[in-house]
C-alpha cells in the first residue's frame, strides 16, 4: 500500500503520494475530455484530443477511438469514483 492521501489544508487541497497525482490526473483529463466534447475547444495546444484518450486509456487499461468521449468519460468516472472512496482524505482545517 502506498502512502497517498487527499489533504484538505488551510491553503487549499494537497494530493499527496502516487495514487493522489494519479487521481488528480484523472479528474483533469475527465474535464477537458468533456470541455473538448461540448466545445471542440482544447485545454491547451498540446492536449490534443487523441493525447486525451490515450491518457485516459493508459488510466483505465482501455484503448479508445477517435470520438469515444462519452466511454472515456463514463469509465474515468468510474475509476476517479473509485480512487475518491479508497484514498484516505485528512481534513488539516
Amino acid at each position: 500500500m502506498s502512502d497517498s492521501e487527499i489533504v484538505a489544508g488551510k491553503s487549499g487541497i494537497t494530493f499527496a503520494g502516487p495514487d493522489a497525482v494519479a487521481l488528480y490526473q484523472a479528474i483533469a483529463v475527465r474535464s477537458g475530455i468533456n470541455l473538448y466534447a461540448k466545445t471542440g475547444m482544447k485545454p491547451n495546444r498540446m492536449w490534443t484530443p487523441t493525447a486525451m484518450l490515450a491518457t485516459a486509456g493508459r488510466i483505465c487499461g482501455k484503448t479508445y477511438r477517435r470520438g469515444e468521449y462519452a466511454r472515456a468519460d463514463a469509465d474515468l468516472t468510474v475509476w476517479i469514483e473509485t480512487m475518491k472512496s479508497a484514498l484516505p482524505v485528512r481534513n488539516d482545517r
